[in-house]
């Protein structure tokens, strides 16, 4: 496939990413051991196996009375059962005795059932006779109201499986079976390079001319919240030993590399040529038919993977969410699952007709609006270097390469940032 200017070597953004895989297939970050506490969304290395029964013992899931649910077989207001009260359960404490028949035991939520105790009656059910007698008003079921040993988690039972991404959810049931270390993948280290002349740092007065670097920042958000370790080395000027000498050091404590700008046709670009020069195996591809994003470079320069993404805010977001998020995810040895590849997709209604050139995915900003018939995507229009479009922006969806655009109207699939 051709780009606009005659470039053979364009090629499909499911096949650029399919090339960058391909040559990472077998590299993985580092397994390390983590405290659960510092785990988020970082990948489980092996699979988490309970020690224990969760819980450990039968315990209520109401306050009540603990009773032999057989005692209780027919209870009704008008024909109660009459219970006679044995000693009280308090919370954490062993419940050591064995319940005798046609008797019950006060118990909290989460108390430990005694032996011979297989349901608890809520206390809306009983009456107090006096202190030492409750009629019951309610039959209740063996096990109801309880939860019984080992029905949460059995010991040997995988909590949490290799290759899964460490939620909130699942530092709290490895915590419940005292795992408070996991195996876990290293975080993927990332190294942000800023290249242009026209580049100044975030803090500085621009003289007319000279751009604050927010390409960079914006690369680190994305990078963290990919799971990586996003690492701003600075801003090099263009000039190819400067470059080169910035790359090479990235190299020695790096994952992966980002080098924004420097990626389309011109005198000063140099990105691609020092891919190659460094080479093993270098360049994978230069140009995608994506837009925005069309000039984007993929390689891998001795196992680190090298990302040249364009210059544009807009389109700097879409090559990180197509290309290196992705790979980071490879590198983490996150096997992915249908709720991962679906995160933060919701469906919604074109507000309006997009035109798209065919031949290019093309990926476009919108606003959600929610209406009283359902939610629509209101593009957000603009050139992929005004970084207000971004920020207006709730997510993208996008125009497959064979189709001239998208009517109003028509169901999109937006990919929420």
């Amino acid at each position: 496939m051709k780009d606009m200017l005659g470039r053979e070597n364009v090629i499909t953004s499911d096949r650029a990413l399919n090339l960058l895989c391909g040559a990472l297939s077998k590299k993985r970050t580092a397994i390390t051991t983590e405290k659960i506490e510092n785990s988020l969304g970082m990948v489980c290395a092996e699979d988490v196996v309970s020690g224990d029964d969760l819980p450990a013992f039968a315990r209520s899931t109401v306050d009540g009375y603990a009773v032999r649910a057989g005692d209780a077989f027919g209870a009704t207001e008008t024909m109660p059962a009459y219970l006679n009260l044995s000693q009280e359960i308090f919370m954490g404490e062993e419940a050591v005795f064995i319940l005798p028949t046609h008797a019950a035991s006060k118990i909290p939520t989460g108390g430990m059932l005694p032996q011979g105790a297989d349901a608890v009656v809520m206390f809306e059910h009983v009456q107090a006779v006096d202190s030492t007698v409750i009629e019951v008003m309610k039959p209740v079921a063996p096990g109801e109201n309880v939860i019984q040993a080992g029905e949460d988690v059995q010991k040997g039972e995988v909590v949490l499986r290799k290759g899964r991404r460490v939620r909130s959810q699942d530092i709290g049931a490895c915590a419940g079976i005292g795992r408070v270390m996991i195996p876990v993948r290293a975080r993927p280290i990332v190294s942000i390079i800023s290249t242009g002349d026209e580049i100044i740092p975030a803090d500085e007065e621009p003289a007319r001319g000279r751009i604050r670097d927010s390409n960079s920042y914006l690369i680190a958000g994305m990078v963290s919240e990919a799971g990586g370790i996003p690492r701003r080395k600075g801003i090099f000027k263009d000039d190819y030993r400067t470059i080169r000498a910035a790359v090479e050091d990235a190299m020695k404590d790096s994952d992966a590399i980002a080098v924004s700008g420097g990626t389309s046709v011109g005198t000063k670009d140099m990105i691609a040529r020092i891919i190659v020069d460094i080479g093993d195996p270098g360049i994978l591809f230069h140009g995608v038919s994506l837009k925005p994003g069309k000039p984007m470079i993929g390689g891998v320069i001795q196992g680190i993977p090298i990302f040249g993404l364009p210059g544009h805010p807009a389109a700097v977001s879409i090559c990180i969410e197509i290309f290196i998020k992705p790979v980071l995810d490879l590198m983490s040895g996150l096997e992915e699952s249908l709720a991962h590849r679906l995160r933060g997709v919701v469906q919604a209604r074109l507000s309006r007709n997009v035109a798209s050139s065919q031949g290019r995915e093309e990926h476009i900003r919108v606003m959600l609006k929610e209406r009283e018939d359902g939610l629509w995507a209101v593009p957000i229009l603009g050139k992929s270097g005004l970084i207000r479009t971004l920020v207006k922006a709730d997510g993208t969806f996008s125009v497959p390469v064979n189709r001239n655009g998208v009517e109003m109207g028509e169901l999109v699939e937006v990919r929420l940032f």
